[in-house]
């Protein structure tokens, strides 16, 4: 059960076979309120770094930004991320992620109580980016993992890398991102090494010309096609032929394609203000309740500039049993010293 933990709360749903799934959990605001973790936005917004290291730029020098999500049940989790440039060596970012999902109490098989333990994992993330040219940059994440479960604890590496396509003057930009390549140092026990949940995502964002509005397009999972799980009590089975099919929703090719599609929209009707919608077709699924669906899936949130910070917040409908709240502060160090 212990061991189990860390696997229960994750992204992706897509059975909890992974160690260090909370590396998968959205960190920004503005990303979890656009209805995913990875966005390809090029505003030199600092929150979107920890996961798509290619948009890291010299804009973004002494730029520091701190989260706080207000998971379910008594697991919080964040991180806060630091940027400095140099002209030779490129752009760099620290990141101190952390996940803590409480303390339990202890028992023998007798059932008497010997005490509590906590449950805890982080990470320390190194993140590097460079633009190649006007319209192509890169970017790479070396990650430092620690994971405590009572008395069992791991440690792993991981690396992340990633590449961006950006048109300025077309409102466009264009990201490929393969996340937590890497393996586990040291396990949990001696059954052997875990796979970490590596995760290959392409996402798309467009800026209308006269609008204040962008779209953005997140193609998920893209080293997995099928994203489906069979649930028993969602297959209706017809009595004549046999076939099965979902008593809602979509099924077959169109549902196993529509599962890897994050849809988002963000309207900024003045500089600093920002209003955010996201739709998540494959949390949905995975997540709803046959009896009472509500808007499982949908995500929303609102962006604020107030003097030199931005405040970002987020409200994702991850299930009826509850629906985490994110919070994002960033500024620029460089702006109290002008």
């Amino acid at each position: 059960m212990i061991l189990g933990l860390g696997n229960s709360f994750c992204q992706a749903q897509t059975g909890g076979t992974k160690t260090y799934e909370f590396l998968n959990l959205p960190t920004s605001a503005r990303a979890a309120a656009l209805g995913y973790n990875v966005l390809s936005i090029s505003d030199n917004d600092i929150s979107l770094v920890n996961t798509n290291p290619s948009l890291l730029n010299s804009e973004m020098h002494n730029n520091l930004v701190l989260s706080f999500v207000d998971y379910f049940a008594d697991i919080n989790y964040g991180y806060a991320t630091y940027a400095h440039s140099f002209s030779k060596t490129g752009n760099f970012a620290a990141t101190l992620q952390f996940i803590d999902y409480g303390t339990f109490t202890s028992a023998d098989p007798a059932g008497t109580i010997q005490g509590s333990f906590g449950a805890n994992e982080l990470a320390l993330n190194l993140s590097w980016g460079r633009s190649l040219d006007s319209n192509f940059s890169i970017g790479a994440s070396l990650k430092g993992i620690y994971s405590s479960f009572e008395t069992y604890t791991s440690t792993g590496i991981a690396v992340d890398v990633a590449g961006s396509y950006i048109l300025p003057e077309k409102f466009l930009s264009i990201s490929l991102i393969a996340r937590n390549i890497g393996l586990q140092l040291s396990t949990y026990s001696s059954n052997g090494r875990e796979d970490l949940p590596l995760e290959i995502d392409l996402a798309v964002s467009k800026r209308l010309e006269y609008v204040p509005l962008r779209f953005s397009i997140i193609l998920t999972n893209l080293q997995k096609w099928d994203l489906t799980y069979d649930d028993p009590f969602l297959v209706e089975t017809d009595p004549i032929t046999g076939e099965e099919t979902q008593k809602n929703g979509l099924s077959g090719f169109p549902d196993k394609l529509i599962r890897h599609f994050v849809f988002g929209a963000e309207l900024q009707p003045v500089k600093a203000l920002s209003l955010r919608l996201g739709y998540n077709y494959q949390r949905r699924q995975q997540l709803k309740l046959e009896s009472k669906m509500g808007m499982v899936g949908f995500s929303w949130g609102i962006g604020l500039k107030i003097s030199k910070f931005q405040l970002n917040f987020a409200h994702s409908i991850d299930h009826l049993a509850g629906a985490p709240n994110y919070i994002s502060l960033s500024t620029n160090f460089s702006d109290f010293f002008k």
